[in-house]
């Protein structure tokens, strides 16, 4: 009877070890069939990334629109934008840059329009461009996105961050931000400022002044 069960015994444990190979060799493949899957689809992003598309800023449908304060009034005017592009990534705004025209200043006023241009102000015939370059996007809500990036101006850099909104309707993109406040003697532009001239009383003129960017730029 010892013997008998000793055997008996002897071919559970065969069985026993048979069935654990099994379910060791299912579980295996069912592991390698998984890592293969996810190994291509780690391929397949990494030698086919989602492309970047190039959208071109039209500067006939694109505008700055700019406003400045002093005691007891302010003025208003334009400056153009000679080129620049955005770029997205997948339905994401990623960067871009723009550059403005600052020889195509204007104001509301004649006279304000020539001092601006002067070495008082942006000097345009020294420096023809300003630049804003994106460095950074994050969402903040449904169409809506933070931007910083850096501005130039008189070839002076300092980082800027601003609020826009920005639409994208198949080929075209729409970007506005509004109220976009520059501290101009951050950029050595310091006439008037109280700030440097203390003793300047009704004449002076606000260190900020404001931007309002609108953007319409079509994909490549």
């Amino acid at each position: 009877m010892s013997g008998i069960r000793n055997k008996v015994v002897t071919i559970n444990n065969s069985s026993f070890q048979k069935l654990n190979c099994k379910k060791i060799i299912e579980y295996m493949k069912k592991y390698i069939s998984i890592l293969c899957l996810l190994t291509g689809i780690f391929m397949l992003y990494a030698f086919n990334p989602v492309k970047d598309d190039v959208f071109r800023v039209d500067t006939e449908k694109s505008i700055i629109n700019w406003s400045a304060k002093k005691v007891g009034g302010g003025h208003t005017g334009t400056v153009k934008i000679s080129e620049g592009s955005l770029i997205y990534s997948g339905k994401a705004l990623k960067g871009g840059s723009f550059l403005m025209d600052m020889a195509s200043i204007t104001s509301d006023n004649a006279r304000v329009t020539t001092h601006l241009k002067s070495d008082d102000f942006f000097s345009s015939a020294k420096n023809p461009n300003s630049k804003f370059e994106i460095s950074k996007v994050s969402a903040a809500g449904k169409d809506r996105v933070t931007i910083s990036g850096n501005l130039s101006i008189k070839g002076i850099t300092h980082p800027l961050t601003f609020q826009a909104t920005v639409k994208q309707q198949k080929n075209i993109i729409v970007a506005v931000a509004n109220g976009i406040r520059i501290d101009r003697t951050k950029y050595d532009i310091k006439f008037r400022s109280k700030t440097f001239f203390g003793d300047i009383g009704d004449r002076a003129i606000d260190d900020e002044f404001e931007l309002s960017i609108n953007l319409t730029a079509v994909k490549n």
